[in-house]
């Protein structure tokens, strides 16, 4: 049978419908209809004045957009619209130093280009406008010139094969036993699911060949789509903890690490410490629609975004679900993997230090924001999948997670040398501190200052700039 985008789209939505039905018990169409509705292509506006005349978007020339990289300034305006990874991300850094986040995300061919960028013309005046670099982020670019030649992003393949043996023995165990032994299935598929996101997460964070051929491997094994991940995903990376901006922050209304504006309160921040189990077990529900909606609307766009790999593999995934899996228990399985999951990406983040405004240094932000857990035993270090090891992981991203352990103590050692504190606490005490965390902030009252992610077509970067 021959199966043209549209149906593929129709079958998703379907298979999507299901579970929302069951998890909200409400009619998710309607949702998915005026969520679509908002992906229309809108008319550029200049100067507050619709502008439907293609001769004059040619002729606009846009303003210079300065960003420093490795002490040279660059005039990427010109170059913004062909950025891979969307326009927002230079806009994210107009005027400010970028360097670390540049190399923490592009492979040696992209870092090669830098140099085919053209320079601004104003680069003393940018940089009495920006701050300037910091010891420790001098130290910290050595620190990883070091690491990169003596080969730390090489991949251990065999390390490799190992993960994706046990994610494929839990996941057709699960599959075996779906039918006939339901309470097994449960526990293997969740399993299967949380793991599969965290090899997903690292191939989509690998700038080597190997991590580029699996990309898909997200949206096949796990249903998350790779260009959903890393649009909502890398910026958390770049800006982490940076309130209003960071778009992991934005757990209200249901969860609060922070005292809200009056507007943005709920009933339910009295309780979050108590009810916090509920929403978190919501996080891959959310993340498959979320998932679903970006390829689906960019299926309605003509493939702009080039998603049409990751379609078909959610479209393969979904249907192996279906086929072999009762529908309650696909709810179910995601809804405990979602608990594990969000468990595990919280605590390392939320009871650390927040950022009302761009901390200009990338790496005292990341150990300042950012705590490592100490697990107990073989089974957690396998089911944290790297993020233990979260601080290593946001400081370098595109390494392989196999190096992490080895990297902690040489890590240490750095934070030592340039007297910055390496957090690190055990698993179940850090689990601990944020439940603490949740609770002292149910106590406190709202905040009309309180800075709110809003969308990013509102507030990217947190200067209050439209992004179009």
């Amino acid at each position: 049978m021959i199966f043209n985008m549209k149906t593929i789209a129709i079958f998703i939505v379907f298979i999507n419908y299901l579970d929302c039905k069951l998890l909200f018990n409400l009619n998710p169409l309607n949702k998915i209809s005026q969520a679509l509705s908002n992906f229309r292509i809108t008319a550029t506006t200049l100067d507050n004045n619709r502008i439907d005349n293609t001769q004059q978007l040619k002729r606009f020339k846009p303003a210079a957009l300065d960003v420093r990289i490795d002490d040279t300034w660059y005039d990427l305006s010109g170059w913004r619209s062909a950025h891979p990874s969307g326009e927002h991300w230079i806009d994210l850094f107009r005027d400010r130093d970028a360097t670390e986040v540049m190399h923490a995300f592009h492979s040696d061919k992209g870092r090669a280009m830098y140099s085919r960028l053209p320079k601004s013309k104003n680069s003393e005046i940018l940089n009495e406008k920006c701050p300037p670099v910091t010891q420790l982020m001098r130290n910290f670019r050595q620190f990883r010139q070091n690491l990169e030649q003596d080969g730390w992003w090489n991949r251990d393949y065999f390390h490799e094969a190992k993960l994706i043996s046990i994610w494929a023995c839990l996941f057709i165990g699960g599959l075996a036993t779906a039918k006939t032994i339901p309470i097994v299935a449960l526990v293997l598929l969740a399993l299967s699911q949380t793991t599969a996101g965290w090899i997903g997460h690292d191939y989509l964070h690998g700038v080597d060949k190997f991590s580029f051929s699996m990309r898909n491997f997200g949206p096949l094994a796990a249903g998350l789509s790779a260009t959903w991940w890393s649009d909502k995903h890398n910026k958390h990376h770049a800006v982490t903890n940076e309130l209003g901006v960071d778009e992991d922050l934005a757990t209200e209304p249901f969860l609060y690490i922070y005292p809200p504006a009056p507007e943005k309160d709920s009933f339910l921040r009295r309780i979050q410490h108590i009810i916090f189990p509920l929403p978190m077990s919501l996080l891959f529900h959310v993340w498959k629609f979320d998932s679903l909606k970006l390829c689906i609307s960019d299926a309605l766009n003509g493939f702009k975004r080039k998603t049409q790999q990751e379609l078909i593999s959610l479209v393969i995934h979904y249907t192996i679900l279906g086929v072999f899996i009762p529908l309650p228990l696909i709810f179910l399985y995601t809804t405990l993997a979602g608990f594990i999951t969000a468990v595990i990406v919280t605590v390392t983040h939320q009871s650390e230090d927040l950022f009302d405004e761009h901390l200009p240094d990338f790496v005292e932000a990341q150990f300042r924001s950012t705590r490592d857990a100490k697990t107990r035993n073989r089974f957690t270090e396998w089911l944290w999948g790297g993020m233990q090891y979260q601080l290593e992981h946001h400081l370098f991203p595109s390494m392989p997670r196999s190096k992490y352990p080895q990297l902690a103590p040489i890590l240490k050692q750095f934070a030592i040398d340039n007297n910055v504190e390496y957090r690190v606490t055990d698993e179940w005490e850090l689990l601990k501190l944020n439940i603490k965390t949740y609770q002292k902030i149910s106590e406190l009252p709202a905040s009309p200052y309180a800075k709110h992610f809003q969308g990013k077509a509102i507030n990217w970067g947190g200067r209050g700039e439209k992004v179009v």
